[in-house]
């Protein structure tokens, strides 16, 4: 099956609606040309928008459906002498995210290489060492070399015969013509000249330079630049492989066995792909959750680090939502599926992140227009190269030398990898964080953020209330305060009430059974516990039902200007203490804070709460400037403001009432678990929380930009240098080759080093 996604009502600017996506494995792709004629051709059908990645070797097509189908689609490409198929709504078991394609590529790569070379370096060593070589040797390099060109070199030569019955070129068309330009040139050396007769040894020689007497053979050339290139092929497809191993990672959840219960408490076995939303299952200790689902029995410590990047555990117990994928370390859970196949967090996660790899940036979209070009301009260079040459005076196998290396070294291959495997790296690497990138435009709105306005609750605070201080008053007791507070607001479901609860747990004090308890929005509740009439709430509320204040509390907390929510307690006339609540700062926040500092930002802490409350947590945090009191459209309205003041504005929040201002920022990053609407509105998602992971996920952005800036730089420099030193004698075509393969292979590893990216050290 294809993966169509839901229909949208949509638009472009052809006026198309009612579209679909679908995704194609393509295969035969060997350079960025290649993507970019694929790319051309889906784009000419009708109703059809297509993007083709070279690194991912994949299209995301949108089309309409009532002008062109898959299959037309998959005719298309296949017409240009390319593979095509659908990618499959549900991968295969072991292989999630279709990595046995680019295994089995790199496979045959190598195989092709170690035949290939185990030929090619007798022929190289015998055109070097004239003692290594004997009567008629040069018939054996014409026996060894002839297998490498046409077999080693055949998947080149077919990739251009495919362009030319096209009337195109590709970066594949420069390594046919000039690995079969030296061999074509040597069969007259050795058939037509006195070379053949004569045993004439090969003149190899890195400026260039060839023998006075009689032509040169160029089977070494032929045959070593073809193995070179395999090689620099091999590392490519090795590094892509491995660059896709992070979403491979994250959806590999979906072939675990786990255990089902049924209605009656029997046991099965049965694939986690096969589960069905309310199928109770079994955890145990050391085993993986089978899909995303409630707990409804049970509490362990649950290593959630594949989704959210978290290095401890986190306890789950009834009630928690856990997420497939996620490691039982002890216990026992009993889970009811919520979510199954592709609607789990983890498939989610996978497929926004294979969405963005497979996005361009803009740079990308200029490479691509230049490489369109580029081919046939080169061809043109290196025929103009043997004219001048020839009327220079420098005869013809200078000028055959000359125009070979310039096919060869000019073939721009890096420029093609340059941003596709840096992003599929990167936002790889940023997944195995648990940082969401959802396109390459992301990152150049990361380079440019001065200003970082951070939302108060669950971003910078933990999000949950919490006991801070308890004071009593008289003879009373913090445990008996505790029972007897807990036990009136056992009933209610706010959060201060649950933050009680909580205390009393942590305390272990035995909260008696309320009677009898009646609420007042906004005030507080009456209940009578064991008989005795109990008031919890607001100061003014306690007071309204007959309770003095007495002197010693009033004492303690006179000019306290902390930012908490008070809940006073009493019965029989009297208040007989106070809770202090608050939503705490997290423990990083500080530290993140000054970090995001020195990155350049001003940090801005924007909130709905009270101005106090806003005031001692800026101030505690060391922010730059606090705003206070804010609605949700207010708070968009700030970063509106902001914005027409010229800032570059990243808003973190996690919440609803985040959400329009997540939408309008230059750069909108949702934090923890956050909500549905926040996560949709915003351009990275933090899933392990807090600001730390906002100053991980700005720097990797930010590195990322700067490995695809560092790798076209590499790119454009190597073929300006390289294609003058070609053209004027001053690289043999050997040589070449194997500066052509190593560009690629710079790339390539200089975007894996970003697989050594690590989270900030924040104290």
């Amino acid at each position: 099956m294809a993966e169509v996604k839901s229909t949208a009502e949509l638009g472009d600017a052809r006026g198309l609606v009612n579209l679909d996506q679908v995704e194609l494995d393509l295969e035969g792709m060997t350079c960025a040309s290649c993507a970019a004629r694929i790319e051309k051709k889906l784009n000419k059908l009708p109703g059809a928008s297509a993007t083709v990645n070279f690194a991912t070797e994949k299209a995301s097509v949108t089309f309409d459906p009532a002008q062109v189908s898959t299959e037309d689609m998959l005719a298309a490409v296949t017409a240009i002498g390319y593979g095509a198929e659908l990618v499959k709504a549900e991968p295969d078991e072991g292989n999630p995210t279709g990595s046995a394609h680019a295994h089995d590529h790199a496979t045959e790569l190598l195989r092709r290489l170690v035949i290939s070379a185990t030929l090619a370096l007798p022929v190289l060593l015998l055109s070097m060492i004239p003692q290594l070589e004997f009567r008629n040797w040069q018939w054996l390099a014409f026996a060894l070399a002839s297998p490498v060109v046409f077999w080693g070199g055949l998947p080149f030569h077919k990739a251009a015969w495919a362009s030319l019955k096209h009337l195109s070129f590709s970066m594949d068309t420069l390594i046919s013509m000039g690995s079969l330009a030296a061999y074509g040139w040597s069969i007259y050396a050795l058939f037509f000249t006195e070379a053949g007769d004569q045993g004439f040894r090969m003149s190899f020689s890195f400026t260039g330079a060839t023998s006075h007497l009689h032509p040169d053979i160029y089977l070494e050339t032929a045959s070593v630049v073809v193995a070179v290139i395999l090689f620099g092929r091999y590392l490519e497809a090795k590094g892509k492989r491995r660059s896709g191993s992070a979403i491979s990672d994250l959806a590999s959840g979906g072939s675990i066995t786990v255990t089902v219960l049924a209605a009656d408490g029997r046991e099965t076995l049965r694939l986690s792909r096969e589960l069905k939303v309310g199928d109770r299952f079994l955890v145990r200790a050391g085993e993986k959750v089978g899909t995303d689902g409630l707990v409804e029995s049970g509490e362990a410590n649950v290593d959630f680090s594949l989704l959210t990047g978290e290095s401890l555990p986190r306890r789950v117990g009834q009630g928690d939502e856990i997420v497939g994928g996620a490691v039982n370390i002890d216990g026992r859970l009993v889970v009811r599926a919520t979510r199954v196949g592709s609607e789990t967090a983890m498939a989610q996660l996978a497929k926004i992140v294979a969405d963005a790899q497979a996005k361009k940036a803009d740079v990308q979209h200029l490479v691509d227009r230049i490489s369109s070009v580029f081919v046939p301009v080169v061809i043109l260079l290196a025929l103009a190269t043997a004219v001048v040459r020839l009327f220079a005076g420098d005869g013809g196998q200078a000028a055959f030398t000359a125009a070979v290396a310039v096919l060869i070294i000019a073939c721009p291959c890096a420029m093609g990898l340059a941003t596709p495997m840096a992003l599929l790296v990167g936002t790889g690497r940023a997944a195995q964080l648990g940082i969401l990138i959802r396109g390459p435009e992301v990152l150049e709105s990361a380079r440019k953020i001065d200003t970082v306005v951070l939302d108060k609750t669950g971003t910078v605070t933990t999000g949950r209330m919490s006991v801070v201080r308890v004071i009593t008053a008289g003879s009373t007791t913090e445990g008996e305060l505790t029972a007897m507070t807990a036990a009136a607001e056992a009933g209610s479901r706010h959060p201060l009430a649950a933050a009680l609860m909580v205390h009393a747990d942590e305390i272990e004090v035995q909260v008696p059974e309320a009677e009898s308890a009646a609420s007042m929005a906004g005030q507080g509740v009456s209940a009578a516990v064991a008989g005795v009439p109990v008031i919890v709430g607001r100061l003014s509320y306690c007071q309204a039902n007959g309770l003095a204040v007495p002197s010693e509390l009033v004492e303690a907390l006179d000019g306290s200007e902390r930012p908490v929510s008070m809940v006073y307690a009493g019965w029989n006339g009297q208040v007989r203490g106070v809770f202090e609540i608050a939503d705490q700062i997290r423990t990083d926040s500080g530290a993140a804070i000054d970090a995001l500092k020195r990155l350049g930002a001003q940090v801005i802490l924007l909130t709905g709460d009270s101005r106090q409350a806003a005031d001692a947590v800026g101030r505690e945090l060391g922010v730059d400037r606090v705003i206070a009191e804010v609605t949700p459209e207010g708070k968009g309205q700030v970063v509106d403001d902001l914005l027409r003041q010229g800032r570059c504005v990243a808003m973190v929040g996690d919440g609803i009432n985040d959400a329009a201002a997540l939408a309008k920022a230059t750069l909108g990053i949702s934090v923890g678990g956050g909500t549905d609407v926040a996560k949709e509105a915003s351009d990275l998602t933090v899933f392990g929380g807090g600001v730390a992971g906002v100053v991980d996920a700005i720097r990797i952005a930010r590195r990322t930009l700067g490995t695809i800036r560092g790798n076209l730089f590499w790119a454009f420099a190597y073929n300006t240098a390289a294609i003058p030193l070609a053209a004027f004698g001053l690289v043999n075509p050997v040589v070449a080759g194997t500066a052509m393969a190593f560009s690629s292979v710079f790339v390539v590893g200089n975007s894996v080093r970003l697989f050594g990216f690590r989270r900030a050290r924040i104290a």
